[in-house]
């Protein structure tokens, strides 16, 4: 095997650890959602961005792990950029690579087994929608 080949495996592995691990928690999972949702160039606010609407939180302890916990991680990534006075968030330069992950399951929501998809809003939206399309 090639040196290039070999390098270039261990990178996309990294990529994907990266990718799964930004995806591994419910807030980040509601906010990059919301960030798919918005114009490309546009602001989500937080924590309102990131609260599954079937499981409502307080903000405060929200916000809190927002600003300690899930922000830092997803920007370190290049996945956000974020300001804290307004809290918002915005796509970041790596964004695409973990916003495929989510475009991926919403085309694809018919396929997912209920028991993924019962109690996730947008997902049952998505089966809604594409179910009418037959």
């Amino acid at each position: 095997m090639s040196q290039v080949r070999l390098e270039n495996g261990k990178r996309v592995i990294q990529k994907w650890d990266t990718v799964f691990k930004a995806i591994s928690a419910e807030p980040r999972r509601q906010l990059i959602v919301s960030l798919l949702d918005a114009p490309p160039d546009q602001a989500v606010p937080l924590p309102e961005s990131t609260i599954n609407p079937n499981v409502p939180e307080e903000f405060e302890n929200i916000r809190q792990d927002l600003y300690h916990r899930h922000l830092p991680m997803l920007a370190d990534s290049g996945f956000i950029e974020w300001e804290s006075e307004p809290l918002v968030a915005y796509r970041g330069p790596q964004f695409d690579e973990v916003a495929i992950v989510f475009e991926a399951l919403h085309s694809n929501a018919i396929e997912i087994p209920d028991t993924l998809v019962v109690g996730c809003q947008r997902l049952e939206w998505e089966q809604q929608v594409s179910s009418d399309d037959y």
